[in-house]
């Protein structure tokens, strides 16, 4: 069994910063992609930002140059470094991994959310 443990959400005032973790455990063979989406009331969910196997440099437009998502490959943990919010940013935000798990398929494994609210 595969478990995705998220952590670091809560409430920010606009321009402030907050990180969120997300620590990947289990039965996992290989990770190829991790990375974070998130999803407001009303909308679909959406991709914030990724790493993949070629590196960190997939971010959502609406993120660039805010937000920083960086990954350790020795404890399978994604991070998300969120700065200058905005009210905007307001979501819950899920963690995502595609992973191998025990055979060739490729696994897509989401968080339980946390809850990321910008608010003065």
């Amino acid at each position: 069994q595969v478990q995705l443990v998220e952590s670091g959400g809560g409430l920010v005032q606009p321009g402030g910063s907050l990180r969120l973790s997300c620590a990947a455990s289990g039965s996992i063979a290989s990770i190829s992609t991790m990375g974070w989406y998130r999803q407001a009331p009303g909308k679909q969910r959406e991709l914030v930002a990724a790493c993949t196997s070629g590196g960190c440099t997939i971010y959502a437009d609406s993120v660039k140059g805010r937000f920083t998502i960086s990954r350790d490959n020795a404890k399978n943990t994604v991070y998300l470094q969120m700065a200058a919010m905005k009210p905007g940013d307001t979501a819950v935000y899920y963690c995502h991994v595609l992973a191998k798990l025990n055979g060739p398929a490729w696994n897509n494994i989401w968080g339980q959310g946390t809850q990321v609210t910008v608010s003065s």
